[in-house]
C-alpha cells in the first residue's frame, strides 16, 4: 500500500520522463502547508536556475504581518516573483511540472500568475 507521498511521486514520475525527453527547462513546484516552492531547472536536469518561494524575506513582506504563505495570493505572488527571475536568466519557454499535485488552487494560480508575467508553457 502506497502512503500520500508516494501516490503523489507516482504521478509526477511520467511528466518528469516526458519533461526529460524534450529537455526543455522545467518550471517545478512543490507544496507545504505553510508555504509555496518554485524552481526552474535546467533542461538536463544538472541545475537550479532560479527560485521562488514564500519563505523568502521579501516576499513575506509583500504578504503583510501575518505572512501567509499556504494560500492563493501567496502561490501568486511567487509565480510572478518567478516569472521575472526567469526573464532575466533568459528562460522564456519552459515545461510545467506539477509534481503529481492536482492543477487546482495554489498550484493553478502561481502557473496562471507566471503566464501573465511572460512565461510560455
Amino acid at each position: 500500500m502506497l502512503n500520500k507521498k508516494e501516490q503523489r511521486l507516482r504521478r509526477a514520475r511520467q511528466t518528469r520522463i516526458r519533461i526529460a525527453k524534450q529537455g526543455m527547462t522545467r518550471l517545478t513546484v512543490n507544496r507545504t502547508n505553510m508555504h509555496i516552492y518554485a524552481s526552474l531547472i535546467s533542461g538536463d536536469g544538472s541545475k537550479v536556475l532560479t527560485s521562488a518561494s514564500t519563505a523568502e524575506a521579501e516576499v513575506r513582506q509583500a504578504l503583510g504581518a501575518a505572512g501567509k504563505g499556504g494560500n492563493i495570493a501567496a502561490a501568486q505572488l511567487v509565480g510572478k516573483r518567478l516569472a521575472e527571475k526567469a526573464k532575466a536568466a533568459g528562460v522564456e519557454k519552459v515545461a510545467f511540472d506539477r509534481a503529481g499535485y492536482a492543477y487546482h488552487g495554489r498550484v493553478k494560480a502561481l502557473a496562471d500568475a507566471a503566464r501573465e508575467a511572460g512565461l510560455q508553457f
